[in-house]
């Protein structure tokens, strides 16, 4: 079930006849996996369907919340508090591990975010976060006129203090991850079907970004777009898009792809080695062991 598009080194990341696992399905849209590695399970939403679920080797699928704020990325703190990106309430919050609730934000310059999608914590503890208009659409949010005039990508500083606008010229930011010396970051754009590069300053700010990659796919939803995007420790670029998970070397080489039988929407690094990644595909949850790890954020340390 994997598909080589031009280079063997495909091979050396995606095992010669792996193929996708099928863990649960019957969901209505997945997103955002995460790996808790000392519980061995993995989150992963269902906005649409307005439900959290976890999947574990024993229990498979089970309903942790519901409704969710129709909540899409996730990512863990180092401290093990949950930052959880809501549709339905534009917010992006930290469930922390006693079950209490913060925002962490919610507004920029007196105006309504649009609908934080994904987000990625630096090992300063600075959390990113793109904030495209598709929580504010139906079906895939709560249908409201935008707020802001424009769709960003922010930094909320260590100290939580302050809400930085980094770049603001996107259509619909979505996907983002950093190379794993953090001194790149990656964001995709779904309507333009590109992936962004961005050089990391020293006081986390960015600057104004080249293309990386271009055309992966038209842009179209149901051929399968630019969304969930993360790195391995090699500094590989996995990205969803048109056939299932699209490979790409440090050197913008597209090196081959994942087949998947659903347009997938994002994806994750879990198990006791980091190197199974588990795929939301449409209506379904997916897996898959790799040859490499994934890039080791701070929770994955």
């Amino acid at each position: 079930m994997t598909a080589i598009t031009n280079s063997e080194r495909f091979y050396e990341l995606v095992p010669k006849g792996a193929k996708v696992e099928r863990l649960g399905t019957g969901f209505t849209f997945t997103e955002g996996p995460v790996w808790n590695r000392a519980g061995k399970f993995l989150l992963f939403s269902d906005m649409p369907g307005d439900t959290r679920r976890r999947w574990d080797a024993a229990k498979g699928v089970t309903e942790v919340a519901r409704p969710s704020n129709k909540g899409n990325g996730m990512t863990y703190e180092v401290s093990g508090d949950l930052l959880i990106c809501e549709h339905a309430t534009s917010s992006l919050i930290r469930q922390r591990t006693d079950g209490s609730r913060q925002t962490v934000a919610s507004h920029f310059e007196g105006k309504e975010l649009n609908s934080p999608n994904d987000v990625v914590v630096a090992s300063d503890k600075s959390v990113y976060f793109s904030d495209p208009t598709y929580g504010r659409m139906p079906v895939f949010g709560v249908e409201r006129k935008q707020d802001l005039s424009f769709q960003g990508v922010y930094r909320v500083q260590p100290s939580g203090e302050k809400l930085q606008l980094l770049v603001n010229d996107f259509s619909q930011p979505n996907g983002l991850c950093f190379s794993p010396d953090e001194s790149l970051l990656y964001i995709n754009d779904s309507t333009h079907a590109h992936i962004r590069v961005f050089k990391v300053a020293a006081d986390g700010t960015i600057d104004s970004g080249a293309i990386f990659v271009d055309k992966v796919g038209s842009g179209a939803l149901d051929e399968g777009i630019p969304d969930g995007m993360k790195c391995d420790a090699n500094g590989n670029v996995y990205v969803t898009g048109p056939g299932g998970v699209w490979v790409i070397s440090p050197q913008a080489e597209v090196l081959g792809r994942i087949e998947v039988p659903e347009n997938v929407g994002n994806l994750n690094w879990g198990g006791d080695e980091w190197n199974t990644l588990f795929i939301c595909a449409s209506t379904s949850l997916y897996k898959i062991d790799l040859n490499v790890s994934g890039n080791r954020l701070p929770y994955m340390t």
